[in-house]
């Protein structure tokens, strides 16, 4: 009897809350008892099944567990984001919201958009908290299988895996197969049944650890990891320019009170191309900080370090030195591109000071000839050699006239690293300076808070083309990263090779690199790949031998009014369509598999319009660059049929006759 009383007091202290998205499809389904527990459904069909949400503190206390609940609210928002520099010029951002507060000092946040779900905790306290773990699960039904981006690491044990450069290809792989000895990075997509499809990311991840996935014990389900707080750093790693973790506290976190701590987002897609146009990573990250964004410029970048400074035709020994970078510049002068790229070598080598210059680089004169030429200059920085000297270093090259910093090696995201990167964010908006974040985490949504972060790496980009041969498959991961990693943000992927290669021709040489797949694939990753800060990776003397790709790529826009996805199938191809102006350009990728495509241009709307089309030879098959330009009506009926060779791809320019 007195088990039955017990058993009986228990399910009434459980509270049950249902949150649904805006059209209905989607709903939380939200449990408060011993336990706070979720699940999704869309449409009827599992997405999540029930899975604990649960914050453990420093002090023994865990918020989620014998939680006592005060009060709840909801909440429906529609507004319009206005973006600096993204994707598409304006986003709605329409949802229902549940507010949980628990007289323990803590919030929890649920949201629920149409194309997903999120949720976060929300400290009530005054005083500071002290994280020592957020046991985030994600618990599915089915062994479903996953697009799983394993952290590229020699390391066996998981805190060795905390040092990455998080950039990997994919392994598809169902979840109870998954490595319960490596760590994964976010985002990873799941496959749920009927083609749907979710997608795990987080967004506004300031003052905390960055979430890895993993799966520990051969079931369905994903645990979280999250690098423990740094206690004592050396100096160390590529050329004495990062700080290798000596040794770790037991906590995660150490935040202040009132944190806000990061979003847990799980992105539903009913087909894949939905993946190929989300924004909720960008719309859940803290507003704009920067109060006059007006001179945060986009554009191209003529970049050296990947054609390996590869000048011919000249009469001085191409390198590091003022004539190289002279000729950088003219050439980006006569093609319209805005920026110029020193990257490493300008500053003096295993020394992590900016402050020294090497004596081949006369760097005021290149400043002075790219300002005579509208072409702006772009340094390269090792991670300690900013961070030691931030303010300093960024005062400094910005009254030189310096436009911005492509920031390397950071290689980590535990706490004090993701504040770095606020830090770097907020000093260099501070002297009007541009970042370019690479060797580092994925975007988590600085981009919109401080927009002029503007790109970020953490992809498998074209760079390790320099090296590899057919062991890596690129073309394969370039219809798979834009569902996937392309989701959290921009990407630096350095596209724009103009030596290409089939499957069987590629190879990888340092000084003479060359990319898999077709040439108008380099031209449509212009369009696909999501890039305000876009380099051309080759070198000015391969570009000036292709006038007609060359124009091509320096006219592309790389931030835009509109995007629509068009088409796609993860691993397999894609298409997206983006406007700037009253001009449209459309790209599409396909695997190493040969495919005509049917794309609906039916969003130019009513009127006549004529196409720039490039697309793959008859031969490009087997000779990689062979490629057709053609100009071309777009039908009434706004369908057009393009055929993309096996590793190929397609670029048009779509602009209304006059």
């Amino acid at each position: 009897m007195i088990g039955l009383l017990s058993s009986i007091l228990s399910l009434n202290a459980q509270r049950h809350f249902k949150l649904q998205s805006p059209d209905g499809r989607l709903s939380i389904n939200i449990q408060v008892g011993r336990q706070i527990v979720y699940s999704v459904i869309h449409e009827g069909d599992p997405v999540l099944s029930s899975s604990p949400v649960a914050m453990e503190l420093e002090n023994g206390a865990v918020w989620g567990v014998n939680s006592t609940l005060k009060r709840n609210n909801t909440a429906t928002v529609k507004q319009e984001i206005r973006t600096a520099l993204y994707k598409k010029s304006v986003i709605t951002d329409h949802y229902k919201e549940l507010l949980l507060e628990f007289k323990e000092g803590f919030q929890l946040l649920f949201r629920a958009y149409n194309e997903g779900v999120a949720y976060r905790f929300i400290s009530t306290k005054q005083s500071d908290v002290k994280v020592k773990n957020e046991p985030v699960i994600f618990n599915f039904a089915k062994d479903h299988s996953s697009w799983v981006p394993y952290v590229k690491s020699k390391a066996k044990d998981i805190e060795g895996q905390y040092f990455n450069s998080f950039e990997n290809t994919y392994t598809y792989t169902p979840l109870s197969k998954m490595s319960p000895d490596k760590l994964a990075f976010t985002p990873l997509v799941v496959a749920l049944d009927d083609g749907k499809k979710v997608c795990i990311a987080e967004s506004d991840l300031e003052n905390y650890p960055g979430m890895y996935l993993m799966n520990k014990d051969g079931t369905t389900s994903l645990q979280s990891g999250f690098a423990p707080y740094p206690l004592t750093t050396a100096q160390g790693g590529h050329n004495q320019l990062q700080q290798l973790v000596t040794s770790r506290a037991p906590y995660i976190a150490q935040c202040k009170g009132n944190a806000r701590f990061p979003w847990r987002i799980l992105i539903v897609a009913t087909s894949d191309k939905e993946l190929l146009d989300n924004d909720m990573v960008y719309k859940l990250a803290a507003t704009q900080r920067i109060a006059d964004a007006s001179w945060i410029k986009p554009g191209k970048v003529a970049w050296e370090w990947w054609n390996h400074w590869g000048l011919s035709g000249v009469d001085f020994e191409a390198g590091v030195n003022t004539a190289t970078y002279m000729t950088y510049i003219d050439f980006a002068a006569k093609n319209g591109i805005e920026y110029v790229i020193l990257d490493e070598g300008w500053a003096v080598n295993l020394k992590a000071d900016l402050m020294q210059v090497v004596p081949e680089i006369d760097l005021k004169k290149l400043i002075a000839y790219g300002k005579q030429k509208n072409v702006g200059i772009i340094l390269w920085a090792g991670y300690y050699a900013f961070d030691r000297d931030m303010e300093k270093v960024c005062k400094h090259y910005s009254d030189m006239g310096v436009k911005g910093f492509k920031i390397d090696f950071m290689d980590r995201d535990d706490q004090p690293m993701i504040d770095f990167h606020y830090r770097a964010a907020q000093t260099a908006a501070k002297y009007k300076l541009l970042v370019d974040f690479h060797g580092t985490y994925k975007p988590t949504g600085l981009n919109r808070t401080y927009p002029n972060v503007i790109n970020y790496e953490a992809v498998n980009g074209m760079e390790l083309m320099k090296w590899t041969g057919t062991e890596m498959d690129m073309v394969t991961y370039d219809v798979t990263m834009p569902f996937i990693r392309m989701i959290a943000g921009p990407v630096d992927y350095t596209q724009g090779a103009m030596r290409n290669a089939t499957k069987r021709t590629h190879r990888g040489i340092n000084d003479e690199p060359m990319s898999q797949g077709t040439r108008c694939r380099q031209l449509a990753e212009y369009v696909v790949f999501e890039s305000p800060l876009n380099m051309l990776c080759d070198s000015p003397n391969n570009y000036e031998k292709e006038a007609e790709c060359t124009a091509f790529i320096s006219g592309i826009p790389t931030v835009w009014d509109r995007t629509v996805s068009l088409d796609g199938v993860i691993g397999k191809y894609l298409a997206i369509a983006r406007q700037k102006a009253d001009v449209w350009y459309v790209g599409g990728l396909t695997n190493w598999e040969s495919r005509t495509m049917e794309i609906d241009v039916s969003f130019l709307g009513a009127g006549d319009f004529a196409a720039e089309v490039f697309r793959d030879g008859i031969n490009a098959d087997r000779i990689a660059s062979d490629y057709k330009k053609e100009i071309v009506s777009v039908p009434a009926n706004r369908k057009m049929t393009l055929k993309m060779a096996q590793g190929g791809g397609f670029a048009l320019k779509i602009y209304r006759n006059k």
